[in-house]
Parts: structure tokens; sequence; C-alpha cells
């Protein structure tokens, strides 16, 4: 029997995840086969710094998810993330000249075409043109016009850019790896198509997706994608503050992080002493939480109060009713949905991938796996990934016993 096989590959600045997953008969659910992480050594801040590196990391990630799945796969949809990452509003507009002046998908397709045409940086390339409204002969607020009858379709897009070296060298790590890019998808919108609910891209929400090297920003209104940004402060920015305050190792700072961190003073439950390992001729020492709390929550209050200040210059501000939607593994932090509260002035809360049914699914469940859990459902808005057709390892196994079970009844008749 054939399957419906998607795979999704994270290339995080700590770690790159892989997920294989098979798509429902139902087409609103994914059932997870297959997920694996691997240390990341070769990326910063969204941008490949070491192609082998990245390489290695892309091939552990993808043999672990494989073997778990029993499915090899040889084409993957890829996240995008970076501070080369920027988006521009263009309206455009076409003809429609057939007799029937019935709109089709060719006429969508010739705007989207058209986008294609406009003038950017010649170190800069399209990664995705995302339709936010249409207008048939002036008619604003058209979800889809497709079947609709006029004479000029109008359409308002967001179209994101990105570097192209940048976009060419996850390109070479992933064809080192043996693979083949299908998609590059933006991780902020990977993430809000697996974390956000249709009803808060309705009224105005904005997705945080905190990682280690970057925090990506995605602003849905209208159920449309409005605005993009990709910020170079994440949780590696709060382990290196730790590091530097109390004199103690990456290692020894990002678990003191994840065990003990608090975003704000407000949420800790109690104020114990930690122990601080010491270093070299330095002995070990004694801090209470509430010391640990005020170095993360400095950091991640700037974040935050920068990300509030691009909500109003960008205009949203006053858009954003359903709130903030946090996701990311920076997000885990205790009190990180209070501190957003307190910042933005806005209600929030944190966001786990949602319709995945089955299998592994419960393994991936977590804000840190929210942008692999998108990409393995291709472009929102866009064209429909390719999935991959190809027969599950056990389904060639059943196959075969059912045959030779057949050739059996066949001669025991005989």
């Amino acid at each position: 029997m054939k399957k419906e096989i998607i795979a999704g590959l994270d290339l995080g600045t700590t770690k790159v995840c892989a997920v294989i997953a098979e798509k429902d008969e139902t087409k609103s659910t994914f059932t997870v086969l297959g997920f694996g992480i691997a240390p990341s050594e070769g990326l910063h801040k969204g941008l490949v710094a070491n192609i082998g590196k990245t390489a290695e990391a892309i091939k552990e990630a993808m043999a672990i998810a494989s073997n778990r799945a029993g499915v090899n796969v040889n084409i993957v949809n890829v996240g995008v993330a970076g501070e080369h990452i920027t988006s521009m509003r263009h309206r455009n507009y076409v003809t429609i000249s057939s007799a029937e002046k019935e709109i089709t998908k060719k006429d969508l397709d010739r705007l989207e075409a058209d986008v294609r045409t406009i003038r950017i940086p010649s170190d800069r390339q399209i990664l995705h043109i995302m339709p936010e409204e249409f207008s048939v002969d002036h008619q604003p607020g058209i979800e889809n016009p497709v079947g609709m009858s006029g004479s000029r379709l109008e359409a308002t897009n967001h179209v994101v850019l990105a570097s192209i070296p940048a976009i060419q060298n996850i390109k070479k790590s992933v064809e080192r790896a043996s693979l083949k890019v299908k998609d590059y998808i933006l991780q902020p919108i990977a993430s809000s198509t697996s974390v956000l609910e249709d009803s808060e891209m309705d009224l105005g929400v904005v997705l945080l997706d905190i990682g280690g090297g970057t925090t990506d920003i995605a602003i849905y209104h209208k159920k449309a994608i409005k605005h993009t940004k990709v910020i170079g402060i994440a949780g590696n920015q709060v382990t290196n503050d730790i590091r530097e305050s109390l004199g103690v190792v990456s290692e020894e700072a990002e678990k003191l992080k994840k065990e003990y961190g608090y975003a704000t003073e407000t949420a800790i439950i109690k104020d114990e002493d930690i122990l601080i390992k010491g270093v070299g001729a330095r002995g070990n020492t004694k801090i209470p939480i509430s010391l640990l709390t005020q170095i993360i929550s400095l950091r991640m209050r700037e974040l935050f109060t920068i990300i509030d200040n691009e909500l109003r210059s960008a205009g949203y501000k006053n858009k954003v009713k359903a709130g903030i939607v946090l996701t990311g593994g920076g997000c885990l932090l205790r009190g990180c949905a209070e501190l957003a509260e307190e910042v933005f002035g806005l209600p929030s809360r944190i966001g786990v991938p949602q319709e995945l049914s089955e299998g592994l699914a419960n393994e991936i469940e977590s804000p840190e796996f929210a942008t692999v859990a998108g990409l393995i459902r291709g472009i929102p808005g866009g064209k429909s990934s390719e999935y991959q057709i190809i027969k599950r390892k056990k389904d060639v196994k059943n196959k075969f016993k059912l045959f030779v079970k057949r050739v059996q009844e066949f001669f025991d008749e005989l």
C-alpha cells in the first residue's frame, strides 16, 4: 500500500531536528513515524557557519528518524531563519481575458508570476509569496477568488525575501547529507501552522518562536499573515549572560537555566539557594534562585521590549486581539508567559504542536518542536507539497507474508 510520506528538517543553532510523518486520509492530521535530534555545531543565529558540521548533524538526525520510522527518505522541507530575512507588502493585478470572465487557478498563477518580476536586491531571492487578500473588480476582502466572475483580479501579497548565499549554504549542507530540498519554509510560518488556531489568526495574534540563536516573529490578522521578522536575540544570549555573570562554563550555565531558571521573579515558587560549581582555584558558591532569575529576566525583558516596539512600528499593536503565543525551546523558562503579558499588556499562552495523531506524536508535542512539526505541513496558502510516494518497510514485509500465505493456500487446494 502506497503512503504519503513527508519529512521536515529544522536546522537550529543548538540542535538539528528531523521528523518523518504520514499524512492521514482525512488530510487534517499527521501521524509521526520517526523523529531524530542531533547536536548542532555548524550554525550560528540561523545561518550555516560550517557546511561539513551541519551536514553531519543532518545525517545523524535523519538516520535516527529513518530508523525509527522504517522509512528512507531523500526529499525534505527545510526551515529557514536568520536576520537576513526581510519582508514587504506588494499589490498587483491581472486582467481576466477569457470570454466567460471566470477566475481560475491559472489567473492566480499569473498573479504570482507577476510578483516574481519585481525588482529586489541582487543578493536576495523571493522565499514566499503569500496572498493577504484578493479584490475582484475593486471589491476587497475576498479570500479565494477562484470561480468568481470579473475583469480585474488584484492581490495584496506578503513577500518574504532571503539571502541567496544563506539559502545556497543550506542547500549545500542538505545535499552533502545525501538529501534534496523540496521546499524552503520560513521558520515562524512553519511554527504558526503547527501551534496557532484559526480563530486566533482571524482576531489577530503574534507568534514568538524563541530558539537558541534567533527569535522568529509572525503576525496574523484576518486569517492572513501580515508581518514577519527574525531577531538575533534568543536562548543562547540568556545562557551567555548567566555564564558571564556567574563565571561558569557554558554547559553549567545552560543547566542552571533549564533546572532553576525563571523569566520573572513573580513566578518563583520558593526562593532557595542553588549550588554554583567552582572553576579552577575558585571554590563552589551558593546563590539564591532570585539572583539567577534577575539575570535571565533582564535579557528576556529586553527581547520582549524590542518585539513590542516592532509591533508598534509595524502598526499592529492595536490589532492583536488574541494576544501572544510563545513557542520554541526558549519559552520553556517558567514564568515566560507571565513576563510576556506584563511587557506586551496582552494575554499570552504557550503554543504546542496540534493536529498530530498516533505514532510518535507525543514525543514532539512540545514548544521546542513547533517548527519541525510545521515543516511537515508544507507552505500554508502556497502550492501544495509534492509528497513522496514510497513504501514503508513494514508494509513491504506484510505484503510478502500475504503473498506466501496465498501461495500456500493455492497448493493446498491442488
